[in-house]
């Protein structure tokens, strides 16, 4: 029997997201590289969605996640006391507006191994 409340819809937040890529055919990363860090934004009712999401994204992107580390929403961020600019701000805002997952930055991985 219904009580006639409905819960309010869980609201998007936008997650910052470090995400490790392996090498795979067509991934656009340099030649030489062994692999690559991708920070990202991406929007979800939860951190689990917004992985889910970026995984998904990633992969439709010929590249190949290995691993995903959440660091939280902007607030928990805050909370936690990271310095962060108005240009990561804007992005994150701009996951939010689109409903999408940003890639703010890629670090490509070398081998250091002297031969």
């Amino acid at each position: 029997m219904s009580t006639g409340k409905t819960k309010p819809p869980k609201r998007q937040q936008v997650y910052t997201l470090l995400v490790q890529i392996g090498r795979k055919d067509g991934d656009g990363l340099p030649k030489q590289a062994t692999g690559a860090a991708l920070m990202v934004y991406a929007s979800g009712v939860d951190e689990e969605e917004a992985v889910r999401e970026t995984v998904a994204v990633l992969k439709q992107a010929d590249t190949a996640p290995l691993d995903v580390t959440g660091y939280g929403t902007l607030a928990e961020r805050e909370a936690e006391g990271h310095d962060i600019s108005d240009e990561e701000r804007d992005l994150m805002q701009r996951a939010l507006d689109e409903n999408a997952v940003i890639v703010a930055q890629m670090t490509p991985f070398f081998d250091q191994t002297i031969h």
